[in-house]
This record gives structure tokens, sequence and C-alpha cells, in this order.
């Protein structure tokens, strides 16, 4: 027998199916498939191992694993624990669960599956369980310049009540890793201000996820104690003046975003940011003076001016038109991350 493992790199390498069809991005682990093949050599019978091809996660309580051609599961645990009600084989194993877990939760599936040959397959593939309650939002306040203490951040506004499990935070400009934050499961009411703090330095003592009902336990710089905070660990620099942030839920639905340019260019210098452009455009979450068109950078807010104390921020009083007109720079100290934005604008 030869025992080898393919392994899947990057944030999009594994994608989980989540309902009709639709994608959604596993997680940003890795998939690992150890494989053993059968020395049987029997005619009619294969000596290479099935492969795995997806994961579906079809609804809160059933789970699908696809493979290559027909199999039975061995054995299969999942970390955390979830029960399992039942198990059924093919070339689609479902997966049934007793009971519904935390909506949008982080969990890792060890699966081990045996074909007819006798050729067996362990994948470890991580992935979220199924949120149907992630909130309509709207970004309200960026800071993209980093001036000690003060670190980037993005604000949200929450328009209902829902849990943010599974909710996605990109920022293509990050290209080695564009997925900058996956929330974990975390109630809101509507009217919650959240802020995801883009740095953790290592004065930033205490900084702490509150994915509770007490808003007061988080420390570092600009944690309120009224106000809903989360840590990106680490400190690379994850949003620069030109760039686009955007909020995508499990089946790759952009609930919101904003695109940003420090000049406004005839077009994107980068690839990446042309790409953000027509996926905003197509879903309609950001549009360019002609709805037909992809958005270019005179159609971004204009963010050449912003400073560590002036915000790129949403006027909260007009309505959402998904265009640079709903955004603004404040006046010089006037950056109001975790509060309704300042009405001070730079002149």
């Amino acid at each position: 027998m030869k025992r080898f493992f393919k392994v899947f790199r990057g944030a999009f390498a594994l994608v989980c199916f989540i309902g009709a069809g639709a994608l959604a991005s596993c997680s940003t682990g890795e998939a690992i498939q150890g494989v053993l093949g059968s020395d049987s050599g029997e005619e009619g019978f294969s000596s290479e191992a099935p492969e795995f091809l997806a994961c579906k996660v079809v609804s809160s309580q059933e789970i699908n694993f696809q493979f290559s051609r027909p199999v039975q599961v061995v054995s299969l645990n999942f970390e955390p624990a979830l029960t399992v009600d039942s198990t059924d084989g093919g070339a689609t194993v479902k997966i049934m669960l007793g009971a519904a877990p935390d909506e949008g939760a982080a969990v890792m599936a060890d699966i081990l599956v045996e074909d007819t040959a006798g050729n067996t397959l362990n994948v470890l593939v991580p992935f979220r369980t199924r949120n149907d309650r992630i909130p309509k939002l709207l970004i309200t306040e960026l800071r993209t310049e980093y001036s000690s203490p003060r670190t980037e951040f993005v604000e949200f506004k929450t328009l209902e009540a829902g849990n943010l499990g599974a909710l996605r935070l990109f920022i293509p400009g990050n290209t080695k890793n564009p997925l900058a934050f996956e929330f974990p499961p975390t109630e809101v009411a509507s009217g919650e201000y959240v802020l995801v703090h883009l740095r953790t330095r290592d004065t930033d003592i205490g900084a702490t996820n509150e994915t509770g009902s007490e808003l007061d336990l988080s420390g570092g710089n600009e944690a309120l104690a009224d106000v809903r905070d989360f840590w990106v660990p680490g400190s690379a620099e994850l949003l620069r003046k030109t760039d686009t942030v955007y909020f995508m839920d499990q089946d790759d639905k952009v609930i919101d975003a904003v695109m940003l340019s420090e000049n406004p260019d005839a077009w994107w210098s980068k690839e990446h940011y042309a790409a953000a452009a027509e996926l905003l455009q197509e879903q309609g979450a950001w549009l360019a003076s002609a709805d037909t068109e992809i958005p270019g950078p005179s159609d971004a807010v204009i963010s050449g001016k912003t400073t560590a104390t002036r915000s790129i921020s949403r006027d909260e009083a007009a309505p959402d038109t998904n265009r640079a007109s709903d955004w603004y720079i404040t006046a010089n100290n006037s950056a109001t991350p975790g509060k309704t934005n300042s009405t001070k604008r730079l002149e």
C-alpha cells in the first residue's frame, strides 16, 4: 500500500456548496486527504482511492460530503462534538445531526470512508455550520491609517436582530488572504454598532472578541464599554487608502460594501480591485454613475485626505444608495469608532 497526503491550500481552496448550489468558503483552514490505496488488483476493482470533492452544508442539521464514487463511512468525528442521528453512504454521504449546532460555528470533520474495492480515504474538512439569521447591516465608518495608538478599523451597524456567525469580512487589497475576519456565533440586536479592529497590538491588553451580552469585556485602544468589539490578530496592515471592504453571507451574497480610491484615476491599477468592482457591480452592492458600468476609481470614495483622526464616514441620516455620495471625510479629530458618526466634514 502507498500512503500519501494531498493538501489544499489558501483561503478559497476548499468550498462548501450551501443550499441550492450557492458557493461559500468552508473555512480559512486546510482540508487534508490521507489516502490508502488497495492492493487487491482484482479485475473490475480500482486500486485508486476515491477522491473527496466537496462539503455541502444543506441545512442546520444536514451536512453532505461528496466523493468521486460511492463510499461507506467507516468513522466520523466532529470537533467540537456534534450529535449524529444518521449516516447514509453513496457518492454523496448524507449526515443528519440529532440537534442543530450553534449558528455559524467553526467545526472540523474527520471522516474515514471506504469504497467497494476496499480503498479508504481519510479527510479532515473545516466548515461552518449553517446560519440563516445573518442580519442586514451597513458599513458606517472606516479608518485606513495607522498612527499608534490608533489603528485601522471597520465599523458597521446592524439593521435587524440576528446572529453574526459565519459572516465574513473581505479586504481584497490583502491579496494573500482577502478574508480578513470570519465572525463566531454572536447574537446581536437591531441598531448595534460593531467595531472590527484590524490590528491587535502588544499594548492592546485584554483585547477580547465580545460574542455575548457583556460589551465591556474588551480592553485595548478605542474599545468602548457599550460597543461590541472584535479583533483581527497580528500587526499586519490590512486596509489601505485604495481598497475595497465588503461583507458576505454564507451564500456569497454581498451584504454591504464600500470602495475606496486615493485618486480618481481612469481605472484600477491592480487587477484584484477591478475584480472586486465587477463583483460588487454584479450584485448591486456598489454602483458607478451609470448602473450598467463596472465602477472605477472615480466612482469610489476619494480617500486621499483621510488620516488617523479623519475617518471615512457614512452619512447616517441619508438613505443608502451604494454610491460614493453616501460617504465623506470627517474633519480633524472627528473619527468616532463605535459611535454615531460626526457630522463635521473636512472642508
